[in-house]
């Protein structure tokens, strides 16, 4: 059984460096005030923490518990729900969050709120996955699997189309200099796949509701085998918007 912190340590393995150059991106100073919003195990919050010296890092989630450990005394990890949290406006020069807001039924206030946490020229990124049509792979079990998890994601309340839709919302939140990359997603290609951790994390489920059959997922094991298989399942969108500076 893949635990939540296996879970998570694969997601970073796959996006920290894609994440990263976006950051980079938005012009990081050693002195910022940084909001990581959704820290899960802390990859992200510990490498603005590196960036910041000067600065804070306030990485906040409703579990804390796979958080990796740091001696860094620029960052500061509080057990949060962001759905209820606030921060004072105008805190942060960056707040970033990454495959959190999808899952969350009060996405877009979350939004709205978190553009006014922004210092004037404070940026806000967020980083969201767009999962592509499952009858659109050409692998028929790949169809199977993904129908399944994006059925699970639906019925959990999260919306995984919902990104396409944050340039729009960033831009309604008062930001300017919104813009947007996008970074696909790789399933297969034998050591560089990112999804069987998370098939295996709700396979289980999935098969004692009868969405999977357990020769699914043995038959998805198999493909992951194979150095022909590679498919593209998600892009991850990664919107950004920047908050007007003093006159």
């Amino acid at each position: 059984m893949i635990t939540e912190a296996e879970r998570l340590r694969a997601i970073q393995r796959s996006t920290d460096a894609f994440t990263f150059d976006v950051l980079r991106g938005r012009g990081i100073m050693p002195s910022w005030r940084c909001l990581e919003l959704g820290a899960g195990a802390g990859s992200v919050a510990h490498w603005l923490a590196e960036q910041c010296p000067d600065g804070e890092v306030l990485a906040v989630d409703l579990d804390t518990s796979v958080f990796a450990p740091s001696e860094a005394p620029n960052l500061v990890v509080e057990r949060a729900d962001i759905i209820s949290t606030d921060f004072t406006p105008g805190r942060f020069d960056l707040v970033h969050a990454r495959f959190v807001l999808c899952h969350l039924a009060e996405r877009d206030q979350v939004v709205e709120r978190a553009a006014s946490w922004l210092a004037p020229g404070g940026w806000l990124v967020i980083e969201e996955p767009y999962l592509l049509e499952a009858e659109s792979s050409p692998f028929p079990v790949v169809r199977r699997i993904m129908t399944a998890y994006q059925d699970h994601c639906a019925a959990r309340g999260s919306a995984m189309t919902w990104a396409r839709g944050l340039p729009a919302a960033l831009l309604r939140s008062g930001l300017s200099d919104v813009d947007y990359t996008g970074n696909l997603g790789r399933m297969g290609g034998l050591a560089a796949d990112r999804w069987r951790p998370l098939i295996d994390r709700v396979a289980p489920g999935l098969i004692a509701s009868g969405a999977l059959a357990e020769a699914d997922v043995a038959e998805f094991h198999e493909l992951l085998g194979d150095a022909a298989f590679l498919d593209i399942p998600q892009v991850t969108l990664s919107v950004w918007g920047q908050s007007s500076a003093p006159s």
